[in-house]
């Protein structure tokens, strides 16, 4: 079975990537929507290699099987390499390559969920690198959808204040600060959760209170402004909720940046 090493590890690992991204949508859960050609290619290559690998040794073993069947090796033959027990030697792989297998095995039949309430509260509130000004005007109609990244960004660097007066709505998980304070929170990515930041507004005057931290949200409310535009007493930006509703997390949990 040592034999097969490498080939199981390449066929768990390519199963892991393709049950992720061809036959589920968790892919999602690590990398933006574009990426998935590239996974199911990735893929469907490393299980085509390993079942390609395990032939090929495969055959090298059964050839050596019918060598060592035409006749006995003379002791004066010439030196001979270390005998494995079936009549010829070959490379091991070191036992420690194994440990490979588990998370293969892991991201197979147990895919860690997305980034939550833990990596968000240990992302710095880093301020989008851009001065006050003005921003684009806003569609009609109330209430607004927008994410949380441009609400944030409105609040606290549009000079046209053009959140003003309007009601939006927010999607995005609940976090907590240890005084009780709590936010609409999301990540965003531009490549993978690897380079995740978060982005969130505090909520405040929910009818009933604060869900559970990481709980999926939808409120809706009014911008409650605080500070001075392009100031860190402007940052983060806040919301007078008239309602929250809990709702069930999106298949992309990732807002785009």
């Amino acid at each position: 079975m040592r034999r097969y090493g490498p080939c199981v590890l390449l066929l768990l690992v390519g199963a892991a990537i393709l049950r992720i991204s061809l036959f589920s949508e968790l892919y999602l859960r690590y990398v933006k929507a574009g990426l998935r050609p590239y996974l199911i290619v990735s893929g469907v290559a490393l299980v085509l290699l390993g079942l390609a690998m395990a032939a090929v040794r495969r055959a090298t073993h059964d050839d050596h099987g019918d060598h060592d069947d035409h006749g006995d090796h003379d002791e004066h033959d010439g030196p001979h390499e270390p005998d494995d027990g079936h009549g010829h030697s070959h490379e091991r792989s070191p036992r420690v390559a194994w440990l490979l297998t588990l998370p293969a095995l892991a991201l197979l039949l147990f895919p860690p969920p997305a980034l939550g309430s833990y990596s968000a509260e240990r992302e710095a509130a880093r301020q989008a690198a851009q001065g006050v000004g003005g921003f684009p005007a806003l569609p009609d109609g109330d209430p607004l959808e927008l994410t949380v990244a441009e609400f944030g960004s409105r609040a606290v660097y549009d000079s046209g204040r053009s959140l003003t007066g309007r009601t939006v709505r927010l999607t995005g998980f609940v976090t907590r600060d240890g005084d009780g304070t709590w936010y609409v929170t999301r990540l965003a990515v531009t490549c993978c959760a690897a380079d995740a930041t978060a982005g969130k507004a505090e909520v405040r005057g929910a009818p009933d209170g604060a869900p559970p931290v990481d709980t999926w949200i939808t409120v809706t409310g009014t911008w409650h402004p605080e500070g001075a535009l392009g100031t860190d007493a402007a940052w983060p930006p806040v919301l007078d909720a008239v309602t929250v509703e809990r709702v069930k997390a999106p298949a992309d949990p990732y807002e785009q940046r």
